[in-house]
């Protein structure tokens, strides 16, 4: 898939404020601080499409950006800082469970983790979170550009035990600095909506 055209098309703390459920939505989750952002920006080919800020924490909104007209990326806001107050913590977490609970066009998920370090146990939280959902099998390890090669193979392997991923997850590295690991991702993404696609055609054949 190649991303000829991305826009904003939404900000929204409420269900109220989120667009019609008419295309197929992926998610973006991860940590506070893991380059979520950047790897939008990058991936979508706009600069300037997710606001990046070198304070984590900051992003308290759920933003839907339209995909080719065809989809959405849907960036979720960060989890496990710990210097955010704990009434904002629970707030997030309240929004993040109704997305998750109630949104029907959400497909899949991207899970964001920092190839650096060992994912936590929020991390792994999320990843079980996300699997009850049917929502998991696609991991995504930022920064790669700050290892070197046989310590990027090691750390995959951590993060692939850590995890408790499965032969049939995917975990692709991505650096937004060295401008590598798009194309895999955005083939990953597209790969899931059609499975996930197919699956509801046939679904609805049977009934």
């Amino acid at each position: 898939m190649k991303v000829n055209k991305a826009e904003l098309v939404a900000v929204a703390v409420k269900p109220q404020q989120y667009p019609s459920e008419d295309l197929p939505e992926i998610a973006f989750v991860g940590r506070s601080n893991v380059g979520k952002s950047s790897l939008l920006n990058y991936v979508t080919g706009r600069r300037g499409l997710a606001r990046v800020s070198s304070s984590p924490g900051k992003t308290r909104t759920i933003n839907f950006y339209e995909i080719n007209g065809i989809l959405r990326f849907v960036d979720l806001p960060g989890y496990g800082y710990a210097k955010v107050a704990r009434q904002v913590t629970k707030d997030w977490d309240q929004m993040m469970a109704d997305f998750f609970a109630k949104r029907k066009n959400l497909v899949g998920a991207v899970q964001l983790v920092d190839i650096r370090h060992e994912p936590t146990k929020l991390d792994c939280a999320m990843y079980e979170f996300l699997r009850g959902y049917g929502l998991s099998g696609l991991v995504c390890a930022t920064k790669a550009d700050k290892v070197s090669g046989n310590e990027k193979q090691k750390s995959l392997a951590l993060i692939r035990r850590t995890l408790g991923l499965t032969r049939d997850d995917k975990l692709i590295t991505l650096s937004a600095l060295k401008r590598t690991g798009a194309e895999d991702l955005l083939a990953a993404v597209e790969a899931r909506i059609e499975e996930k696609t197919e699956k509801r055609e046939t679904e609805h054949a049977d009934e």
